[in-house]
């Protein structure tokens, strides 16, 4: 997202002028035709064929208000997002990244959601953990709802390491054994032994570097501190876990370097780190041995890492409270329990093994349990922040040095808060 497109957001709210959020359900006004648009960053045929099941089953209970998924492309969906809206050709809905919530939150480009919700009978709002909604949430009005709050882990290719003669992960777990140190040493071996990639960070790609969080969360780095006023790159918890992750790639040939496009998915790597909700890219015939476990330990211990994304319904919608409906229909118990097949719920009470294993029949308990009932109760979220798109931009042109051979990472670290600091402290 660029940060011109988000200086935009207050002026395009002002440009769409009052809301007209009196639609005809109610009086006995002869019903309207309705339909709403919702923008997703997911292609994934199966997310899709869910969605729309779900927008079907909400047109049974309102014939006149029909539902579409707008898939943008993921690397520049917010960007993408925010053109819109700022053209005035906003969405009924979007699917929001936990990385622009705050943007999108103090904006004002969200309608409230939270009467609405509480009001919808066995909705049980309450059911929501606080945790989840923290950055969702201004005033005490819930203005997206996170529908998905998606651990990371760890899918492996058990395939490929036999192969290599190395120790799985589960055997190194049983072993406790499973460590960052050992999980690169795993991955050298398969590169040295098959060629092929070792460890793969998705959608890092040496762009999205918020997605090294999964890593450097093990260190107890940060990019910024707590209260976001100060930049932390210069610290040595990230100088340190950028440092690991710089003799993997470069040294121990154990992760893909710069340019090197390796799908774990596709047979070609012998790890991935990634959200469980990337499980429905596993391929359906199995074609290898595939596991899912934790984090690997890092320097602090056992540690796990959230993703979330946040339903929301823009101000701009002409249909705002017919969207506002849908919403609180495809968040309700029994839908959530539905999305979590791909995208966890935060509702406590679906924070168990045995309600997540009804609809996602591929994961094992065990898997559920250590990985996704785990990671939702004790992990935290992947770093955010106010002009969040405007910082991206900055750290990954402040990484670039790094991911070369003969790294600086130290002076690195301190151009980067040189640049990010005066930011961060407004």
């Amino acid at each position: 997202m660029s940060p011109r497109s988000l200086r935009l957001l207050p002026n395009a709210l002002r440009l769409a002028g009052a809301l007209a959020l009196g639609l005809a359900f109610a009086g006995g006004a002869a019903a309207q035709e309705v339909k709403l648009r919702m923008t997703i960053w997911s292609a994934n045929e199966a997310h899709l064929k869910l969605f729309n099941s779900i927008a079907d089953g909400f047109k049974a209970q309102q014939p006149n208000v029909s539902v579409t998924f707008e898939p943008l492309p993921f690397d520049n969906y917010t960007t993408a997002l925010t053109t819109q809206i700022a053209g005035g050709n906003a969405p009924d809905m979007a699917w929001i990244f936990e990385t622009s919530a705050y943007d999108f939150v103090n904006s004002g480009a969200l309608a409230p959601l939270s009467k609405t919700l509480s009001a919808t009978p066995g909705y049980a709002l309450n059911d929501v953990a606080a945790s989840a909604t923290e950055r969702w949430t201004k005033d005490g009005t819930l203005y997206a709802y996170p529908f998905s709050t998606s651990p990371f882990g760890v899918f492996v290719n058990n395939d490929l390491i036999k192969q290599a003669g190395a120790k799985t992960p589960a055997e190194l777990i049983a072993a406790n054994q499973w460590t960052w140190p050992n999980a690169i040493a795993t991955a050298q071996a398969v590169n040295a032994k098959t060629g092929k990639g070792g460890i793969v960070v998705r959608d890092f790609n040496y762009q999205a570097w918020q997605f090294l969080s999964s890593v450097y969360y093990g260190w107890g780095a940060s990019p910024w501190s707590a209260d976001g006023k100060r930049c932390t790159f210069t610290d040595k918890p990230m100088v340190d876990a950028l440092g690991f992750v710089h003799d993997a790639v470069f040294n121990k040939k154990a992760m893909p370097g710069p340019g090197q496009n390796v799908d774990f998915f596709a047979g070609d790597a012998a790890m991935t780190v990634t959200q469980i909700s990337r499980a429905s890219l596993l391929p359906k015939d199995k074609p290898f041995d595939w596991d899912l476990v934790p984090l690997p330990h890092g320097q602090v211990g056992e540690y796990a890492i959230v993703g979330q994304a946040g339903v929301g319904v823009l101000k701009q919608s002409k249909n705002a409270e017919a969207a506002t409906r849908f919403v609180a229909y495809m968040t309700n118990p029994e839908n959530s329990a539905k999305l979590a097949q791909f995208f966890p719920s935060a509702r406590k009470s679906m924070l168990n093994a045995e309600t997540l294993g009804k609809t996602n029949a591929r994961l094992t308990p065990v898997q559920l349990d250590k990985v996704v009932v785990t990671g939702i109760s004790s992990g935290k979220l992947m770093p955010g922040h106010t002009d969040f798109a405007r910082l991206q931009q900055m750290v990954r042109a402040g990484l670039d040095p790094v991911w070369t051979p003969q790294a600086d990472i130290p002076a690195a670290m301190k151009a980067i808060c040189a640049q990010i600091g005066p930011l961060l402290a407004k």
